[in-house]
């Protein structure tokens, strides 16, 4: 499955990219105190210490603005292992609940971000492609072999399933990565 992911937004000078980061860092602070309902792109601007409008030279709603923070902290994730000499189930196992839990620090503001995912807007599809494409990459590296692409899509969606079930607030991120090595076992086995 190839998908293509185009950019959000042309390249940004170091000013512009300066502005742009303080805006995700405030959007991201209003999103913890202030939840998802009264994050705004007005508010996190105020906070940010921008104009409402320069803001909106950058992002095209809330949704587009904390998509792009989670799509940050995905980002900011560091390469799968690469240690092949880790049985299979291990290295998908630890990979998955890497992926599921990134956020489980910060509930707050991963139920804002899982949200804002779901949006409707150009801008927030395109970060949901990529933030799509990434996780099915990283997946299949952690597997580590030519797949059956049956495996991958059922670890994807059982993946993308406890993230958006964690993120609507109906499990809690601690039992997550339990649940996840479960799932495993039951797509790749169980060796014992």
């Amino acid at each position: 499955m190839t998908t293509i992911v185009e950019p959000t937004r042309r390249h940004l000078t170091p000013r512009q990219a300066e502005i742009v980061d303080r805006l995700l860092a405030a959007a991201a602070d209003e999103a913890r105190s202030n939840g998802y309902e009264k994050t705004t792109v007005r508010t996190s601007a105020r906070r940010a210490g921008v104009a409402p409008a320069t803001a909106y030279t950058y992002f095209a709603s809330k949704d587009h603005l904390l998509a792009e923070v989670l799509w940050r902290r995905l980002d900011r994730l560091g390469p799968v292992d690469p240690d092949k000499s880790v049985p299979e189930r291990q290295r998908v196992t630890r990979e998955l609940c890497r992926l599921a839990t990134f956020m489980a620090d910060d509930p707050d503001l991963a139920v804002a971000c899982t949200t804002a995912l779901l949006g409707s807007g150009a801008d927030v599809r395109v970060l949901r492609d990529r933030f799509g494409a990434r996780i099915l990459s990283r997946i299949s590296e952690a597997l580590g072999r030519a797949t059956d692409q049956r495996v991958l899509s059922t670890l994807n969606l059982t993946l993308i399933g406890a993230m958006l079930t964690a993120g609507m607030g109906h499990l809690s991120f601690a039992v997550v990565p339990d649940a996840i090595a479960g799932a495993v076992d039951l797509v790749i086995g169980d060796p014992d």
